[in-house]
C-alpha cells in the first residue's frame, strides 16, 4: 500500500522498506533509461555462464556441469544456465550481451567490503563515500538530476551529492482519496512539503494498480520497476537489490531458483516497458565471483572472476565477451579462482558512455574517478 508515511524527505532518511529484492530509483531529463540490478552474495558466474568448452571445465565443477548438458548454447565456448529461459531469447534478438571473467579492483572476497567497492567505485573499501549512480546522475544529458530510492535505505550507489528522496511500500491500510486530499490542502501553504507531497502523488498514480502484487516476487518487481520507468514523467534510473546468491552449500537447486527469479524479473521489465524497452539500459553484476571447485556440500566457496551481463534494446547483444583465462590448474587466479581479465569498472563506464552518447573518458573519470590507465571498454551499444 502506498500512503504519506511511505514518502520520506532527503537520502539520510531513507527508511521503512522490507523486501528482496529491494528498489531504488532515480530520475533525469532524459529519455534514456538504465537500471542496475545488483547481485548480494557474489553470484557464480561460471554457472550462469558456463565456459563448456574449456577443456578443463567438466573435470574442474564436477557435479554442476550436469545442469549444462542441454543448456542453450550461446557460441562454441558458452551455454547460459538453462533456468534463463526469457534471456535466452533476448539473446538471440541480440539485445543481451554476457561479460565473463570480469571483476572489479576489489580481491579480498569479504562480502561487505566487495560489495562497496562495487557500488562506490573506488578501488578499495571505504575510499570512497558516495557511488557510481550517483555521480551518474551528474554526467548523463540531464537538466537537474533528482533521485527517489524504494529501499529500506539508499543503497551506497545511490548515495551521494544528488538529492535523494525515498519511496517505500507500506504495510499499513490505504489511506482514502478524502484523507489524501485532506493532506494535500494540508500541506498547500508550505513551500518545502508541498513540492514533495506533489511528487509523492504523482508516484503514487504511476504504481496505484500495482499495489495487489506481491512485491517479493521477482516478476512483480521487474513490473513495478517498468512501471515507475515507462512513463514519460517517470523514474530514468533505477537500482533493483537482488540477494541469495552466496551458496556454499546445495548450489545447483539454490542457484536454479536464483537465476530463474532473475530471469522473470528481467522478462517483466522488458514487457513493462513496451516501446521504451529501446532506450533502457540494465546491467546487472556482482561483487565476485566463486571457486572454480565445488566444496564438500555441494555449494562454492568465495572467488574472484564472475559474468555481468548487459540487456536492452540498444544493447549491441548475441554475443560474450571473454578474454578467456582458462581453467587449467595453472592459470586460476591464487590457485582457486577465475582470474579476471576484464574489468568492470571499464565496463561499467563503457556501457553509459555508449548509451548516453558522452564522450568515454567523461564517464570513466566521474565514474570512477580512482581507476586510472584503462579504457572503458567500446563497442556495447
Amino acid at each position: 500500500m502506498y500512503d504519506r508515511r511511505s514518502f520520506l524527505i532527503r537520502s539520510g532518511a531513507a527508511a521503512g522498506l522490507a523486501l528482496a529484492p529491494r528498489m531504488a530509483f532515480a530520475k533525469a531529463e532524459t529519455d534514456r533509461r538504465f537500471v542496475f540490478i545488483i547481485q548480494r552474495g557474489a553470484a557464480d558466474g561460471l554457472h550462469t555462464v558456463a565456459p563448456i568448452g574449456d577443456p578443463a571445465y567438466a573435470g574442474a565443477r564436477g557435479q554442476f556441469a550436469a545442469d549444462f548438458d542441454s543448456a542453450k548454447k550461446l557460441d562454441s565456448m558458452f551455454a547460459l544456465h538453462p533456468a534463463m529461459t526469457s534471456l535466452a531469447g533476448m539473446y538471440d534478438a541480440k539485445e543481451a550481451l554476457f561479460a565473463h571473467a570480469i571483476a572489479s579492483p576489489y580481491r579480498d572476497r569479504s562480502h561487505f567490503d566487495g560489495q562497496n567497492v562495487l557500488e562506490s567505485g573506488g578501488l578499495g573499501a571505504y575510499q570512497v563515500k558516495d557511488g557510481w549512480l550517483n555521480r551518474m546522475l551528474g554526467v548523463i544529458p540531464s537538466g537537474e538530476a533528482r533521485a527517489i530510492a524504494v529501499s529500506a535505505t539508499v543503497p551506497l550507489a545511490l548515495r551521494g551529492p544528488h538529492e535523494v528522496a525515498s519511496y517505500a511500500l507500506s504495510a499499513l491500510p490505504q489511506a482514502s482519496d478524502d484523507l489524501m486530499m485532506r493532506v494535500a490542502s494540508l500541506y498547500s501553504g508550505d513551500g518545502q512539503l508541498h513540492g514533495l507531497w506533489s511528487e509523492a502523488m504523482n508516484t503514487r498514480t504511476l504504481t496505484s494498480d500495482m499495489t495487489a502484487a506481491n512485491a517479493q516476487n521477482a516478476a512483480a518487481t521487474g513490473a513495478l520497476a517498468a512501471k515507475l520507468l515507462a512513463p514519460a514523467n517517470g523514474a530514468r534510473i533505477a537500482m533493483i537489490e537482488t540477494g541469495g546468491w552466496d551458496t556454499h552449500a546445495g548450489q545447483r537447486a539454490r542457484l536454479a531458483n536464483q537465476l530463474k527469479g532473475l530471469d522473470a524479473m528481467i522478462a517483466a521489465l522488458k514487457t513493462g516497458m513496451g516501446a521504451q524497452w529501446s532506450n533502457t539500459m540494465v546491467l546487472v553484476a556482482t561483487e565476485f565471483g566463486r571457486t572454480v571447485a565445488v566444496n564438500g556440500t555441494g555449494g562454492s566457496d568465495h572467488g574472484t572472476g564472475s559474468a555481468a551481463m548487459l540487456i536492452g534494446g540498444g544493447v549491441r547483444g548475441g554475443r560474450v565477451m571473454a578474454d578467456w583465462p582458462g581453467l587449467g590448474q595453472a592459470a586460476l587466479y591464487e590457485g582457486r579462482d577465475l582470474k579476471p581479465t576484464l574489468g568492470l569498472d571499464q565496463f561499467v563506464a563503457g556501457a553509459v558512455a555508449g548509451h548516453y552518447g558522452v564522450e568515454p573518458g567523461k564517464v570513466m573519470a566521474t565514474l570512477f574517478p580512482d581507476t586510472k590507465g584503462s579504457a572503458p571498454v567500446g563497442g556495447l551499444v
